[in-house]
């Protein structure tokens, strides 16, 4: 029985990257569709070269996707396509029912979105060396060819998104305090008043929320004031979550269905940022905690 042609080797070899090429370009990238894009642009090159030429299939399709994205990078910071103000970063919801939300096993699942949100702070090489290296393991050699820069600048690269992405070191009384705030204005909505909203939120404060229809911005705290009122007075069941490792809520109706994720920025006693989620496609397609009875 004839064994597999040249073409099915090759496709064969190709799909047992996949998985981590598509996780590399996510971390790129930050959306899953252009991550896909990107391995997919790595498997129509390969497919137009002779690959029994290539003596490290893994480290040819890492380099591929690796320039496909840091030119995709590029491209968006030249012409952007969209506005901060209609993007919103995924969200992953884990449940917040320990002392400490800054409890490692339980920020586990959380870390990826929000290192995300993060990452899009770095500059495009910045971005690929840290990923490469620190996520991957790819050896600095590597990412200098990728980037065009020598080894010990592809160092420094990563060394400088490193620094960029620990950022401050956030206490486990800071995390309560966090938390408190929070659930401080979550009972002033409750309770209609409208003075403590308005202490508990920064002057400049923004809330954005994703609806089946795109994303809603309301600025500064008498419009989240108001709004957040509004809402309070829906019948809906909240449950303490975290959301990409910062606190937040899931709203629940009576029959057990998920209304919406909210997560809050909070930054010296007043909460800065509010993001919410309320497309119920995007709600049915996440992993949520199951409702407490």
């Amino acid at each position: 029985m004839p064994g597999p042609s040249p073409e099915q080797s090759v496709a064969a070899a190709f799909e047992e990257q996949r998985g981590r090429l598509q996780a590399v370009a996510y971390r790129m990238l930050g959306s899953r569709s252009d991550a896909e894009d990107a391995v997919q642009e790595a498997w129509l090159r390969l497919a137009r070269l002779d690959a029994g030429g290539i003596d490290n299939l893994a480290g040819w399709l890492t380099t591929v996707v690796g320039r496909v994205c840091i030119d995709q990078l590029r491209s968006r910071r030249a012409k952007p396509e969209t506005s901060y103000e209609e993007q919103l970063p995924e969200m992953v919801v884990t449940e917040d029912d320990t002392e400490g939300p800054e409890d490692a096993a339980l920020l586990a699942d959380s870390i990826g979105p929000a290192l995300l949100v993060v990452l899009d702070t770095l500059g495009p090489a910045e971005r690929l060396a840290f990923v490469l290296h620190d996520m991957f393991a790819v050896p600095f050699e590597d990412i200098g060819q990728i980037v065009g820069r020598s080894t010990d600048a592809s160092k420094m690269l990563a060394s400088r998104a490193r620094r960029k992405v620990q950022g401050p070191h956030h206490s486990t009384a800071e995390r309560r305090q966090q938390r408190a705030v929070v659930d401080a204005f979550l009972a002033a909505a409750r309770k209609g008043d409208f003075e403590e909203l308005l202490r508990l939120l920064d002057p400049d404060v923004t809330w954005r929320t994703r609806t089946a229809h795109g994303v809603t911005v309301r600025l500064g705290a008498t419009e989240v004031a108001a709004h957040a009122e509004r809402g309070a007075r829906a019948r809906a069941t909240a449950q303490r979550v975290l959301v990409n490792g910062e606190p937040g809520v899931v709203a629940w109706s009576a029959g057990g269905r998920p209304l919406g994720v909210l997560a809050c920025t909070v930054v010296d006693g007043r909460i800065v940022e509010i993001r919410s989620m309320r497309d119920p496609d995007q709600l049915a397609a996440m992993n949520l905690p199951r409702p407490r009875g």
